[in-house]
């Protein structure tokens, strides 16, 4: 039985994807499909793909979707099985979905994008502002400051971020996790906080090169609102719970 696509949109962008330093899709006919409620996929004509680095592997599945044929790609030296498939009937015929992870960089018009596709219909805001921050963790302050940048993004709770000069680097300790948006880009350092005798892994980060749209945030510092205690204007906020918590 095939099931209908409950939410497509056509993509308003050029989307390019490339692999081993080669475009293997290029495509101004991508159409966003939510798979799930927070996010869409592209789907793209398969005719955009470069023919060249497309293996079929032979083999058919049978999806909710309709039929389609799985593919791998190949570039170079990198071989990629197992990277998307390509649809044969149903609501999505001739459109391909590749794997997120199968290509090494994906592109929306010329800015290149991380993670998965952007939510068309989430915003995300960088504000500077006047009002007093003060975070803290069992008891001990570890940023304080007057002039943060206030990023709004729709589903998560402010993040409040902060000056370095504003942190109290004696309670961070350098973490190797990297992590990546969709909105901001690759975090450039994490750190872990020494609070009440113990380590807290991974509570705050930065963005050194954030996204164009979020530069405001460049080089300053923010916490895991779900996991420290935020004082906003002397006001003690309650904690979040998102995925995060």
């Amino acid at each position: 039985m095939i099931v209908p696509v409950d939410h497509t949109e056509p993509v308003p962008r050029r989307v390019r994807a490339v692999l081993a330093g080669r475009t293997v899709l290029d495509t101004t006919r991508a159409v966003y499909v939510w798979e799930v409620p927070h996010y869409p996929q592209y789907y793209v004509p398969a005719t955009d793909l470069d023919p060249a680095a497309i293996v079929d592997e032979h083999h058919v599945q049978r999806l909710k979707r309709g039929s389609a044929r799985r593919i791998g790609l190949r570039a170079g030296d990198q071989d990629r099985p197992a990277a998307g498939r390509v649809y044969a009937d149903g609501p999505l015929e001739g459109l391909a979905r590749l794997e997120w992870d199968a290509l090494d960089a994906w592109f929306e018009e010329d800015e290149q994008v991380f993670v998965h596709p952007r939510n068309p219909y989430s915003r995300v805001d960088a504000l500077r502002s006047t009002r007093a921050v003060r975070i803290s963790l069992d008891g001990v302050t570890l940023a304080e400051s007057s002039s943060p940048v206030l990023v709004f993004e729709t589903g998560l709770p402010t993040r409040y971020y902060l000056n370095r000069t504003d942190v109290d680097f004696t309670r961070l300790q350098p973490s190797p996790t990297r992590t990546a948006c969709p909105y901001k880009g690759r975090t450039s350092d994490y750190w872990s906080v020494l609070a009440g005798g113990s380590v807290h892994q991974d509570l705050a980060w930065a963005y050194d090169f954030p996204t164009a749209a979020l530069l405001p945030i460049a080089g300053l510092v923010s916490f895991y609102n779900e996991k420290v205690d935020v004082h906003l204007d002397g006001r003690l906020l309650d904690r979040p719970v998102t995925h995060f918590s």
